[in-house]
């Protein structure tokens, strides 16, 4: 199953407005996003707050997300779960929708073995005809899904097209490279890893920071593939104090905070994310300013 990723593709924020998903202005962003040369949208993954969003609001966004998009560009809708038949009805639901692929986080909390980890994705792949992405972030789920298993799920699983991969160990990166022979797409989860994961072989980002400036993001990654590498440094350097505040506190709060400043959406997260605290406040303020960002003060949550 072939479905070239490759580029800044943006894990979208949900947008809340008084507890309920901003509809319009998801709409509003995505617009934004495919002009600012964003090559793909993921909903409802972690940026997208889908671990607090219902069932029914989960499909409806990803609904939204095809609609919107209108086929500009792929949309590839975040289906994962720690129940691999919830994963499975998940991602049923968005191939439905219209989704051109799903992000599939590693089941998290159960901490399956590497065992499970296989079984867990080849179900999923044996369940549906549309492409899939796994997520590697340990830091989210308890357990780093190893190269070799990855490798073993890429090859049994004809639609795993990529891996987005947020271990942050260059070298593990490296041997999934290695170990799927360039069979399947590298995709950074880790803005700050951006170039470095382009300069071993990987294609692009699922980005947090193309939230906030899309157009750079995709001019970073558009300079890496092109071999650009002194442009696409400096570039890099400039925006790492900026990726760095966007994760001062648990993401989203930060971009949610930023793109609220810059008057894009309601800073609005639900519980048992909470408002940006005033020291987090201070460190956003300061990296926005820096980065030539200018916009309304970032609200907070009077914590210190």
């Amino acid at each position: 199953m072939s479905l070239k990723l490759q580029g800044s593709m943006v894990a979208i924020v949900t947008p809340f407005r008084e507890g309920k998903v901003d509809e319009p202005t998801l709409k509003k962003l995505i617009d934004l996003q495919i002009e600012g040369g964003t090559s793909a949208i993921v909903p409802c993954g972690t940026t997208g707050e889908s671990a607090t969003l219902s069932h029914a609001e989960h499909e409806r966004v990803i609904e939204l997300t095809v609609q919107s998009v209108a086929g500009r560009v792929p949309v590839i809708a975040g289906t994962g779960s720690n129940n691999t038949a919830e994963a499975i009805r998940l991602t049923k639901s968005a191939q439905q929708a219209g989704a051109d692929a799903a992000l599939l986080i590693s089941p998290y909390y159960n901490k399956p073995t590497q065992e499970g980890l296989y079984q867990h994705f080849k179900a999923i792949s044996e369940s549906v005809d549309l492409p899939l992405v796994p997520y590697n972030i340990a830091s989210r789920t308890g357990v780093n899904m190893l190269p070799e298993t990855f490798a073993r799920i890429a090859d049994t699983c004809a639609n795993v097209v990529a891996i987005k991969e947020a271990s942050g160990d260059l070298e593990q990166m490296s041997q999934v490279r290695r170990l799927t022979q360039g069979k399947v797409a590298l995709l950074s989860g880790d803005d700050a890893l951006t170039l470095p994961v382009i300069a071993i072989g990987g294609t692009g980002v699922i980005s947090v920071l193309a939230n906030l400036v899309p157009q750079d993001v995709a001019q970073l990654v558009d300079l890496a593939l092109a071999g650009k590498h002194a442009e696409a440094l400096a570039l890099h350097e400039t925006m790492l104090p900026l990726v760095k505040s966007l994760f001062v506190e648990t993401n989203p709060i930060p971009i949610k905070a930023a793109m609220a400043a810059l008057g894009l959406i309601d800073p609005e997260v639900r519980l048992p994310l909470t408002a940006i605290s005033k020291a987090g406040k201070q460190v956003l303020d300061q990296a926005m300013k820096a980065y030539g960002l200018q916009g309304q003060a970032v609200q907070t949550g009077g914590a210190s």
